[in-house]
């Protein structure tokens, strides 16, 4: 996971198996692929209203829970009008 030394206090955006996705600040992360975000928030979507953020605060969250880490580019992500985006919820990852 040494990969993830460049995303160390940057915001991020995690999807997890059950669907949630998350965005927040890479505040660290281990060997076991654990990470800590700061100032976190989850995103919920839905079809019928606009995106919900729900504020987090400081969130660990189990390495074998995570999908997909990626990096946020913050001038788009803020020129996004999340009250306008309608869209499916991720459906859970079933093995």
């Amino acid at each position: 996971m040494s990969s993830l030394q460049g995303y160390v206090d940057r915001r991020v955006l995690l999807i997890l198996q059950d669907g949630r996705s998350i965005v927040g600040t890479l505040a660290g992360y281990d060997q076991k692929s654990n990470v800590v975000l700061a100032d976190c928030k989850e995103r919920v979507y839905s079809t019928d209203e606009p995106v919900e953020e729900v504020p987090l605060g400081l969130y660990l969250v189990k390495g074998d829970m995570v999908v997909l880490i990626g990096e946020i580019d913050d001038a788009l992500d803020s020129a996004v009008d999340l009250a306008t985006i309608r869209a499916e919820p991720i459906p859970p990852i079933r093995y």
